[in-house]
């Protein structure tokens, strides 16, 4: 009977020790005799080599993100993550990161390059369009963008700076065509640079690129070189006639509110006439009827008093010549027609009466009076 040693606690052998034993007696078979060690540096310079090697694992495994950044994580090149701001880790060697600007804004020039030196050259084949009414114009315009997905800016789009360009192009087109061209090159710019924004923004959410339009600038709005006179001759009739229209507005602003006044200020003016006249007369009916009372009363009277009343307001006005009864006798009367021919101005624009002799009363020298006058 052979011994078969066992051990003496009664545990049975490990499968994954006999597997480890037998992987490494394979590597023994692989290596010259002394295994790994004859291979390997040994004493300080192992040391060394350890440390650079967990100094470039440490190196590669920290990533640190700026504010205006956003980082985009990929393993084996395929994203898995985006990050925000700040300091990060990721697999060395297996992972990479992508750190676009995403609050920087990039701009994108359609109809025209602008070289090194600052120098503006127009491109034909991008600036001339035709508008809504045939017409034909040299459009230049810059497009202002920014990253709203890093993932899709970065992936989505193989060339994103050319795609916006030809996008912008085509949208400015279909804008203008819709346009007339009176409305292109003056009061229309406004609407034309929103509706394309509007436009482009839509195609690129189609196409997923992840940016963000901020502006659309028309630069210059042209006509071509070859009818640039024409349009320059039109353009300046349009202006006289807008000029002429403004000026005829304004005239006519400035006499209508007059008139107006002038009118109701003529009407004013007509009934408070009327009704100081109204008045007036009232009041002398009232007066007339007043006085007639009295007289009623005391005829004698009131006719003298009339008369007197009547005479303070004649005499004064004119000339006249008062000669006694004995004088009359001797004296032949003269009427000066030299002087009467040229009436004085009296009050009321009333002219100078024509006189008369009066005879004398009997205890009155002789005076002259107007000729129509009571006594």
């Amino acid at each position: 009977m052979v011994w078969d040693p066992k051990d003496p606690w009664g545990k049975k052998p490990d499968p994954l020790e006999d597997a480890l034993k037998q992987a490494q007696s394979q590597l023994k078979d692989l290596f010259p005799p002394g295994g790994l060690k004859n291979l390997l540096p040994s004493g300080g310079v192992w040391n060394i080599v350890i440390a650079a090697a967990l100094l470039f694992i440490a190196w590669q495994s920290v990533f640190i993100v700026a504010p205006d950044e956003e980082g985009v994580v990929k393993r084996f090149g395929v994203p898995v993550r985006a990050v925000e701001p700040g300091p990060h880790f990721k697999i060395p060697i297996v992972e990479t990161v992508l750190q676009p600007k995403v609050a920087k804004l990039f701009r994108v020039e359609v109809g025209f390059r602008t070289n090194p030196q600052g120098r503006q050259q127009m491109v034909p084949q991008e600036a001339l369009m035709l508008t809504g009414d045939m017409n034909i114009l040299a459009i230049e315009f810059i497009v202002q963008y920014k990253i709203k997905e890093a993932r899709n800016f970065l992936f989505n789009v193989a060339d994103i700076h050319e795609t916006i360009g030809k996008a912008a192009e085509a949208s400015m087109r279909e804008v203008v065509g819709k346009s007339k061209i009176d409305e292109a090159l003056t009061t229309g710019k406004a609407v034309i640079q929103q509706d394309t924004l509007t436009l482009l923004q839509t195609i690129l959410d189609q196409y997923q690129a992840g940016v963000q339009i901020a502006a659309v600038q028309l630069q210059d709005v042209d006509p071509p070189e070859a009818v640039a006179a024409a349009f320059k001759d039109v353009t300046n009739a349009k202006e006289d006639r807008e000029k002429l229209i403004n000026q005829a507005q304004g005239y006519r602003n400035d006499i209508i509110p007059r008139a107006k006044g002038e009118a109701a200020e003529l009407v004013n003016r007509a009934r408070g006439f009327a009704q100081a006249r109204l008045n007036r007369a009232q009041g002398e009916a009232n007066r007339f009827l007043a006085t007639l009372k009295e007289y009623n009363q005391a005829k004698d009277v009131i006719s003298k008093r009339i008369y007197i009343e009547t005479m303070e307001e004649i005499l004064p006005n004119m000339e006249k010549i008062i000669i006694d009864g004995k004088g009359g006798e001797r004296v032949l009367p003269y009427l000066p027609l030299d002087r009467l021919s040229k009436p004085k101005a009296m009050t009321g624009s009333k002219t100078t009466p024509q006189l008369e002799a009066e005879e004398p009363r009997p205890d009155q020298s002789p005076t002259l009076k107007p000729r129509g006058t009571r006594s």
